[in-house]
């Protein structure tokens, strides 16, 4: 069996080590954010269906947990190209993955499915729950997230705090902040009310560092981040934790094929061509040649953002 739904390790900036799992085809989901790093959302959607067999699924990370080797695995993490709650087997994938390989299992959500009892019932199997707030007024929300028209705030909210009263595991919270959209002191003073009112372990306060799915979208100001931080530390302290540059340290080599290596990783994250470049070269290529290659091919662009160039799946390039 190829491997096809699962990438890495990449190093994260929030779980370590993480073996990511792809169980949601690009690209559906029930935002179309203006910051996401794989691009807009053709279609929004919110009813939840299967989209692979949950067997297969559990079959390939355990099929990449023996190659890679568990000791270099800190979690498998639920990733996808979309909202991964849409994906209506998500609790036996997440049930089956810690049975056969006995890793701690994350998940990485925008929240907004969780005023369902069926996805809180699911995501209650994983041991780290992500949840993204980026809003608390729906003004912003709507124009952050660009959600589902049949999505409100208040409901997703109510959600958001049914589930982390309810869950045993790890809540941890980001927060991405946008130029003149979210960042303003009124609006990052409602984001960290709500954000403490979910007692996450860590509230992670983000700003975009990779291409984002709107060529206008802008980092806040260095002195908009600080505001911001010291505003989350009031609500959250020594709990908050600041994300504004992209993750250091090596993807992890996983089919032997650093080209395919590469192709499945940038269909969920866009890669620094600097990583790109030495994924190649450790085996074997020439880092110039294959990525010229995989242009002409049309599988991949290059992206500038933030004075950085990143590899991006040719499907995702706006």
């Amino acid at each position: 069996m190829s491997l096809r739904l699962v990438f890495g390790p990449v190093p994260s900036r929030r779980l370590g080590r993480s073996l990511g799992v792809n169980n949601i085809p690009p690209k559906h989901c029930t935002y179309s954010c203006v910051y996401c790093q794989v691009g807009r959302t053709p279609r929004l959607e919110v009813e939840r269906r299967q989209f692979y067999d949950w067997r297969g699924v559990v079959s390939e990370v355990v099929k990449a947990v023996r190659r890679v080797g568990a000791e270099n695995i800190d979690y498998v993490t639920f990733v996808p190209d979309g909202e991964p709650t849409l994906d209506i087997n998500l609790g036996r994938e997440i049930r089956g993955v810690k049975e056969e390989t006995g890793l701690s299992v994350a998940v990485l959500t925008n929240g907004s499915l969780l005023h369902r009892e069926d996805v809180r019932d699911d995501l209650y199997w994983a041991d780290t729950v992500s949840i993204k707030v980026d809003a608390a007024a729906e003004d912003t929300y709507r124009k952050t997230n660009r959600p589902h028209p049949s999505l409100r705030l208040d409901v997703v909210i109510e959600g958001l705090q049914e589930f982390a009263a309810a869950y045993n595991g790890r809540v941890i919270t980001e927060t991405m902040l946008v130029r003149g959209l979210n960042d303003s002191e009124h609006e990052i003073e409602g984001i960290a009310r709500l954000v403490a009112e979910l007692k996450p372990a860590t509230a992670y306060v983000a700003v975009p560092v990779r291409p984002p799915a709107e060529k206008w979208v802008e980092p806040p100001s260095e002195e908009v981040l600080v505001t911001a931080y010291m505003v989350f530390e009031r609500y959250l302290p020594g709990r908050v934790r600041l994300l504004a540059s992209c993750e250091e340290g090596e993807f992890g080599r996983l089919t032997g094929d650093p080209v395919r290596d590469i192709l499945l990783v940038t269909a969920v994250h866009p890669m620094r061509i600097d990583h790109a470049r030495r994924l190649l070269e450790k085996g074997g290529l020439d880092p110039d040649e294959a990525l010229a290659k995989l242009k002409r091919e049309g599988k991949i662009v290059v992206v500038e953002y933030g004075g950085r160039s990143f590899v991006v799946r040719r499907h995702h390039a706006r």
